[in-house]
Parts: C-alpha cells; sequence; structure tokens
C-alpha cells in the first residue's frame, strides 16, 4: 500500500504529445490453441477492458512485438497492449514498449494469471512474486527490476502431482467458468480505475473473493 501511494503522488510530468503516461499489459500465449487457458488470463480482462470502451487492438511497431492501442490526451494517455511473444518470452515485448513509447516500469501495470492464490481472488500490487508465471519472471530480468505494478487473478492451484506448466494451458472447468467471468468483470474495473486512483484500484481488487 505505501509503495502505491508513493506512486500516487507522484506528477506524471509534462504532457509528451502522443505518448502515453502509462500502459496497461495484458499477458497470454499466442493462437487459437491457447484461447480460454487459463495462462490467458491477462490478456481477457484486456479484452473486456476494450469492449467496454469500443477499442480495438492493432499491430504495433515492429521492433515492439506486441499489439497496441492508445486513449485518453495529455497526461491521461494510456496504453493498452499484448505481447505477440509466447508467454515465457513476455520480457522481450515488455522490455520493447517502454523503451518505445519513453514509459517507465512504475508506470506499468501487467495484468496476469496467480497459481499461488485462491481461484477467484485478485490482487493489486507492486513488487512482489511472480505467482509462479514465467512470462512475469522474464519481465522482470527484461526491465532489471520488480518495481511495477501487477495485477494477479487467482486460477486455481493444480490438482494432485499435475505440473503447473500443464495446468495453466488447460482451460477453465465447465463448472468454473461462471465465476471466472465475473472475476475477469471485476478485473476490468480495476484495470479501468489504476490510471487515475491506484490506491482504490488496490482496494477494490482486495475486496475480490473475500
Amino acid at each position: 500500500m505505501a509503495r502505491l501511494k508513493k506512486l500516487l503522488q507522484k506528477k506524471a510530468g509534462a504532457s509528451r504529445g502522443s505518448n502515453p503516461t502509462r500502459a496497461v499489459i495484458g499477458l497470454r500465449n499466442p493462437g487459437s490453441d491457447y484461447e480460454g487457458t487459463r495462462h490467458n488470463s491477462g490478456y481477457e480482462v484486456l479484452a473486456r477492458v476494450l469492449v467496454r470502451s469500443g477499442l480495438d487492438l492493432g499491430r504495433g511497431p515492429s521492433r515492439v512485438q506486441a499489439q497496441v492501442t492508445q486513449t485518453g490526451v495529455g497526461d491521461d494517455r494510456v496504453l493498452y497492449a499484448v505481447p505477440m511473444t509466447f508467454m515465457n518470452h513476455s520480457g522481450q515485448s515488455v522490455r520493447a514498449l517502454i523503451d518505445y513509447f519513453g514509459l517507465s516500469p512504475e508506470n506499468v501495470l501487467v495484468v496476469h494469471d496467480d497459481i499461488d492464490m485462491p481461484f477467484g481472488r485478485l490482487r493489486l500490487q507492486v513488487g512482489g512474486g511472480s505467482g509462479g508465471n514465467n512470462g512475469v519472471r522474464s519481465i522482470e530480468t527484461a526491465l532489471g527490476t520488480k518495481e511495477f505494478s501487477r495485477l494477479k487473478l487467482g486460477v486455481g492451484r493444480p490438482p494432485g502431482q499435475m505440473d503447473p506448466a500443464d495446468f495453466v494451458l488447460r482451460p477453465f472447468t465447465k463448472a468454473e467458468l461462471p465465476e471466472v467471468d465475473l472475476m475477469i468483470e471485476d478485473a476490468a474495473d480495476v484495470v479501468e480505475l489504476w490510471p487515475s486512483d491506484p490506491i482504490k484500484a488496490q482496494e477494490m481488487a482486495a475486496r475480490r473473493g473475500r
């Protein structure tokens, strides 16, 4: 909470024309084979935000390896992005994104699945662990810091002795889907609030599933 307050108190600085001042990145594996899997939950949240806003992702600059769109103006301009790299190499895309658009890690929110959290829970924090997500580990390595915001979605634990890598590549069960849809909606609310009020966004996420 203290680190989020510190970020909120910082001024964004002078407007940089069309460049965004914040970025929200939804992690996924690209391709139809991975649609609806637990590992793509971060992307599903971002997709829900875009549907609400009437926005579509477009191909970003070739060196960025991401689909992107922007909304807002001046210091309120937000970049929404989805890496086109596979999950375990998300850091390549995120590093290129923040370099290209002149962002700092502290103004980036990464939305991702987390197998270390109870199913259906949300958590918004700065830094912390990766939640078993290799995409987040890749981003930490590429940026050289853990000091970026992350919205974690609890997707459940692998049953029995199942390999976590296999578990996150599986779709949610039919019984889980109603709760997953509600979690995605609530997470989209958090994402929409985060650029203007990260403290309230953190509180909103914490209430989910309690």
